[in-house]
C-alpha cells in the first residue's frame, strides 16, 4: 500500500475521546467528527487516524467495548456520509477493536504498543492483510512518564522494534505491511526525544516506512516556553520538515494544513 507513494504522507488525528491531551472532547459528536474529517481532506490529508482511547501520559485504559462504541460509528459515517476512499487507520492496542474497525471500513492498524499489549492484534493484521504501524513505548500510558530511563535510547528503541517486527512476521504479516514509529513522547525524556529526532535516519535505514508523531507534544513546549499544546503548531511543522529530510514517509499530526505545507516544501528541497 505504501510502496506506491513517493512523497511524504500526512496522517490526520481524529480523537473521539473525552480526555486526549490536546483535543479531548472536541470530536466526540459524530457531526463534529465528520466536519473535522471534511476539513482535513480539504487541507490535503492522506490518512485519517481514528482513536477511541487516549494514550496521553497518565491516562486510564478504555475497554474494547467502549472504544468500539466511540470509533465504529465514526468509521462507518466517514465511509457512508462522505462516500470517500480516504485511507482510515484505527488507533488501538486491542485486537477486538482492530478487527471491528477493519470490518467497518478501516484500512490500517496503528498500535502504540507494537503488539505487546495484545499479541492477537498481529494475527488480525495478518488475517486482513493490512498494514500495521508498530510503535515503541516504554511502560503504559498511565506510568510511562514516571522516570523513564535509557542507557542509549536510539539503539534500545531500534532493538525493541526489531523484536516486534520479528513477532509480526512470525504472525504472518508481510514485511511490506509493516511500518515503524520511534514513539516520540511515549516513555521518553526530553533528551531522549531530541536524540531520536536527531537520528531518524537510523530508523529509516531499517528498511520499513517510518511514521513520526511529534504533534503538539510537551517536550517541544519546554523548549519553546509554551504550555498550551495548540500553540505548538509551528514547532511540529519544523519536526515534519526535518523528518522529510531524514527520509521519514508518514507524519501523524493534529494540524494538517501547516504540516502538509512543511512536508511539501521540504520534499521539494530534498529532491531539487
Amino acid at each position: 500500500m505504501f510502496s506506491q507513494f513517493t512523497k511524504p504522507l500526512i496522517m490526520g488525528i481524529l480523537n473521539v475521546t473525552p480526555d486526549s491531551f490536546s483535543d479531548g472532547g472536541k470530536f466526540s459528536d459524530i457531526n463534529a467528527a465528520i466536519s473535522q474529517v471534511k476539513r482535513m481532506i480539504s487541507e490535503g490529508v492522506d490518512i485519517i487516524d481514528i482513536g477511541g482511547e487516549s494514550t496521553r501520559p497518565g491516562s486510564e485504559p478504555v475497554s474494547p467495548a467502549e472504544q468500539q462504541q466511540r470509533v465504529i460509528p465514526v468509521i462507518k459515517a466517514v465511509r457512508q456520509t462522505l462516500n470517500s476512499d480516504i485511507l482510515i487507520s484505527i488507533d488501538t492496542t486491542s485486537s477486538r477493536v482492530a478487527k471491528a474497525a477493519l470490518e467497518a471500513g478501516a484500512n490500517i492498524i496503528n498500535d502504540v504498543s507494537a503488539g505487546l499489549e495484545d499479541p492477537e492484534i498481529l494475527k488480525v493484521a495478518a488475517t486482513f492483510q493490512v498494514p500495521i504501524i508498530l510503535m515503541h513505548r516504554q511502560g503504559t500510558p498511565k506510568t510511562m512518564q514516571d522516570n523513564p530511563y535509557y542507557d542509549d535510547v536510539v539503539p534500545e528503541v531500534i532493538n525493541t522494534l526489531l523484536t516486534q517486527i520479528a513477532s509480526a512476521i512470525q504472525s504472518g504479516i508481510k514485511k511490506e505491511n509493516i511500518l515503524i514509529d520511534p514513539g516520540i513522547g511515549f516513555g521518553k525524556r526530553k533528551q531522549d526525544n531530541l536524540e531520536l529526532l536527531a537520528h531518524l535516519d537510523k530508523f529509516v535505514a531499517l528498511g520499513f516506512p517510518v511514521l513520526l508523531g511529534t504533534s503538539r507534544k510537551r517536550f517541544m513546549g519546554t523548549i519553546c516556553n509554551v504550555t498550551e499544546p495548540a500553540e505548538l503548531v509551528t514547532a511540529t511543522a519544523v519536526t515534519t520538515a526535518l523528518g522529510v529530510m531524514a527520509g521519514v514517509q508518514l507524519f501523524r499530526v493534529h494540524d494538517v494544513k501547516e504540516n502538509r505545507q512543511a512536508a511539501d516544501v521540504a520534499w521539494a528541497i530534498k529532491n531539487s
